[in-house]
């Protein structure tokens, strides 16, 4: 099973491809210096399988990238970032 994960600019969201199909998103609004996350879905076929994490993890290494922050509003990257202590950094203030 091979993951590519790419910030689809156009859609303003995130995407996670398995084998080439599209397995979740990560919706954002940009702000001044902030990606600001509102909504995380992972097609049902692959739930469990631990592709929202994958998700979250590209995501927040694209932002941290770039040198911006997160500000993590959808409860899925919230609760991430949470449990996650090493992307702390990330979220805005």
């Amino acid at each position: 099973m091979s993951t590519e994960i790419s910030d689809n600019a156009g859609k303003s969201r995130y995407e996670i491809r398995v084998d080439g199909d599209l397995a979740g998103f990560a919706e954002y609004e940009r702000g001044e210096g902030s990606v600001v996350f509102t909504h995380t879905e992972v097609d049902s076929a692959f739930e469990g399988k631990g592709i929202g994490s994958a998700l979250a993890r590209g995501a927040l290494d694209d932002v941290r990238g770039k040198g911006l922050s997160a500000v993590p509003l959808c409860p899925f990257i919230k609760k991430w970032i949470q449990k996650h202590p090493d992307y702390q950094d990330l979220v805005a203030s």
